[in-house]
């Protein structure tokens, strides 16, 4: 199996004959390190540049904020956008930032928590750049709930936009909110938006 991309054009699909193993997957990974990889429910790979500049710096601002709360709260981990989960569905996904409740990341093995984290985050947000397309972006957020997310953000600096998703809810969409407030598992965390929209 040939596991580099350097004629596909990018963003783009690639869809292997056999759907790779997660084995696979992370090998494919290594491969092509420069690149965001992402696996759908059908084994079809999404293969994508690394972030811009701008798009790096907003992300940056969203993780630190996530962190600083998480640090002072300590329920749970916090992870980046190079981190890989495994859905219940097959699909393998990374958000922007992502948070898990303690206890469950616990409960892993060692070698679980080196490979792709089996499980769905409880929290997600995505953060949308000029290159994503929005409507694939609300795909993948409620493919997140129904895989298990409890809460999950797109930000949309574009349109300067925030939509929550929740189970068994219709999404909710904040037009230029100053901040975010988390609820549930997040009940406490406040994204001050002002950083996002510059």
């Amino acid at each position: 199996m040939t596991f580099s991309v350097a004629e596909l054009p990018l963003p783009g699909r690639l869809r292997p004959q056999v759907p790779m193993t997660d084995d696979e997957l992370l090998r494919f990974c290594a491969a092509n390190d420069g690149l965001r990889v992402e696996r759908d429910v059908n084994g079809e790979l999404l293969v994508m540049t690394p972030a811009g500049g701008r798009t790096g710096k907003k992300n940056t601002d969203v993780i630190i904020d996530l962190g600083i709360w998480n640090r002072q709260n300590d329920r749970g981990i916090v992870f980046e956008s190079n981190t890989g989960f495994t859905l219940p569905d097959g699909s393998m996904l990374s958000p922007d930032a992502a948070w898990v409740e303690r206890s469950r990341w616990e409960a892993l093995s060692d070698l679980d928590q080196e490979r792709f984290v089996p499980l769905c985050p409880d929290f997600v947000i995505e953060l949308r750049s000029p290159s994503d397309n929005l409507a694939e972006l609300k795909e993948k957020m409620e493919r997140w709930i129904a895989n298990g997310a409890q809460l999950a953000w797109l930000i949309d600096p574009i349109e300067e936009a925030v939509s929550v998703y929740r189970p068994g809810e219709s999404s909710e969409v904040y037009n230029h909110p100053t901040s975010v407030l988390g609820s549930g598992v997040m009940a406490g965390f406040e994204l001050v938006m002002t950083r996002i929209w510059d």
